[in-house]
C-alpha cells in the first residue's frame, strides 16, 4: 500500500459469507482497517454517519432500499467517504444506477483479491476504479447516457417550472378579445378570448399549450386560461357573448364545471376545435350537458378543415359552427369553396346551428359570405384581437 495511515473501510453486504470473507480480507491487510460491517442499507448509513470511513464497499442489492440509496445517503452524511459498489452482475442498468448515486468504483463479485485491494486504495486516494467486467466502451456509453439523461431531466424540469409559473401567477396570462360581428353592419355580437403569454420565452400560445401537454399540465394551463378569460366577461356589454377555447379533456374535468357556478353562463360559448381528439363522445356529451343546462353554448371550431369537425358536429350538436379560415380565404373567387360553404350553411340550418365565418380579411369575402347566407364572421378585416373592444367592436389596443 502507498499510504502510511490505515484506510478505514466499511463493508455493507447482506450476504453473511461474503461479508465475512471481505471482513477477513480487510483485517489481514496492514494498510486497511475494518471500521464496521453492516447487513442492510440503514445499518450502513448509520455506521458511515457515526464513523466517517474512508471507503465504503456497498452491495447493490442489499435490503433497506438498495445500494443506490445507501450510496447516496452515505455521501450526504459523510462527504469524504468514497463508495465502491459491489455486485453479482455487470448489467448496464445497475452500473448506471450506482454511478448516478455517486460511487467511484464498481466491482463484480468474483474479482480477484488484488483487484479489490487496488480498488480500495484508488478510491481512498481519490481515483475511480471499475471492474474489468464493466470497463471500456460499456462505461463510456453509460457515462454518455447519464449525461444525456441529466440534460433531458434538467430540460424537462425547466419546461415544467415555466408552465407551472404561467398557471400559478395570475398576471402570466393575458387575454385579448377578437370581435365576432354581424356581417350586415358589423355590429358586435360576441368576442373570442385569445390567450397571450407574457413569458419568457416570447412565443405563440400554441407552443405554450403544446409544452404544457408534454409535461402533463395541459388541463391545468387551460383552466388558468379559462379563468383569465371569464374575468373579461364584465368588460363586454350585454348581450355580447364571450367565446372560450377549450379541449375535450378539460371540459371533462371536475374543476371546469365549477368555473360556471357564479358566471353569467348564458353569455358564454365553449369552442372545441376540429383538431381536438375526442376519445369518448358519450362522456364528453354528459359533461357538456351539465354546463349547457346553465346556459353555456357550444361551438365547433375549424369546420371544413377535415373530417373530425363533421364528426364533432354530428355527435355534439353545437349551437355554433365556425367555418375554418382555409375555407374562407379566396371564397370570393373559388366556386368550389362557395359550394362547400353552401352545403355547410344548409346543414347548419337543418340542425339549428348558427354559422360564423373565421379569418375574414377582405371586403370581397364579406360580400361573398353574405350572398351565400352567412350572417356572422370574424377576422382582421372586421377587427383584430385587442385588449379592449370599442363600442362598435373595433380594436382599441391591437395585440
Amino acid at each position: 500500500m502507498s499510504r502510511t495511515a490505515q484506510i478505514g473501510v466499511l463493508i455493507a453486504e447482506d450476504d453473511a459469507p461474503v461479508r465475512d470473507a471481505l471482513a477477513a480480507l480487510i483485517r489481514q491487510e496492514p494498510g486497511l482497517k475494518l471500521v464496521a460491517a453492516a447487513g442492510d442499507a440503514d445499518e450502513a448509513i448509520a455506521a458511515a454517519t457515526a464513523l466517517l470511513p474512508d471507503v465504503a464497499i456497498v452491495d447493490v442489492r442489499m435490503p433497506g432500499g438498495g445500494g443506490a440509496r445507501a450510496a447516496r445517503e452515505i455521501k450526504q452524511q459523510s462527504p469524504t467517504t468514497k463508495v465502491i459498489a459491489l455486485s453479482a452482475s455487470d448489467d448496464r442498468a445497475t452500473v448506471l444506477e450506482m454511478l448516478e448515486a455517486g460511487v467511484v468504483g464498481y466491482l463484480v463479485k468474483g474479482d480477484s483479491i488484488g483487484s479489490i485491494l487496488e480498488s480500495i486504495e484508488r478510491a481512498a486516494t481519490g481515483h475511480s476504479s471499475l471492474s474489468v467486467e464493466v470497463t471500456g466502451e460499456v462505461i463510456e456509453e453509460l457515462v454518455q447516457e447519464l449525461i444525456v439523461r441529466r440534460r433531458s431531466e434538467e430540460k424537462q424540469r425547466t419546461r415544467r417550472e415555466r408552465v407551472r409559473h404561467a398557471i400559478d401567477v395570475e398576471t402570466a396570462i393575458d387575454m385579448v378579445l377578437q370581435p365576432i360581428c354581424a356581417l350586415d353592419g358589423c355590429v358586435v355580437v360576441g368576442a373570442e378570448a385569445l390567450a397571450r403569454f407574457r413569458g419568457p420565452p416570447k412565443r405563440s400560445p400554441d407552443r405554450w399549450f403544446a409544452e404544457a401537454s408534454d409535461v402533463g399540465l395541459r388541463t391545468e394551463l387551460e383552466l388558468a386560461a379559462v379563468r383569465t378569460a371569464l374575468r373579461r366577461l364584465p368588460d363586454l356589454a350585454a348581450p355580447i357573448y364571450l367565446s372560450i377555447n377549450v379541449s375535450p379533456t378539460t371540459v371533462c374535468s371536475a374543476a371546469f364545471k365549477r368555473l360556471f357556478t357564479s358566471t353569467a353562463s348564458d353569455r358564454i360559448v365553449i369552442e372545441i376545435t376540429e383538431h381536438a381528439q375526442v376519445a369518448d363522445y358519450d362522456r364528453l356529451n354528459a359533461n357538456l350537458a351539465s354546463i349547457r343546462k346553465l346556459g353555456v353554448r357550444l361551438a365547433i371550431d375549424d369546420a371544413g378543415a377535415g373530417f373530425a369537425s363533421l364528426r364533432h358536429i354530428l355527435r355534439l350538436e353545437p349551437d355554433f359552427i365556425k367555418l375554418d379560415i382555409a375555407l374562407i380565404a379566396g371564397i370570393a373567387e373559388d366556386t368550389s369553396q362557395q359550394a362547400l360553404a353552401a352545403g355547410l350553411i344548409s346543414f347548419s340550418d337543418k340542425i339549428g346551428a348558427t354559422l360564423v365565418a373565421e379569418g375574414i380579411e377582405r371586403p370581397e369575402e364579406v360580400a361573398a359570405l353574405r350572398a351565400l347566407g352567412v350572417r356572422y364572421g370574424q377576422g382582421f378585416y372586421l377587427g383584430r384581437p385587442a385588449r379592449e373592444l370599442s363600442q362598435n367592436g373595433s380594436a382599441a389596443s391591437a395585440a
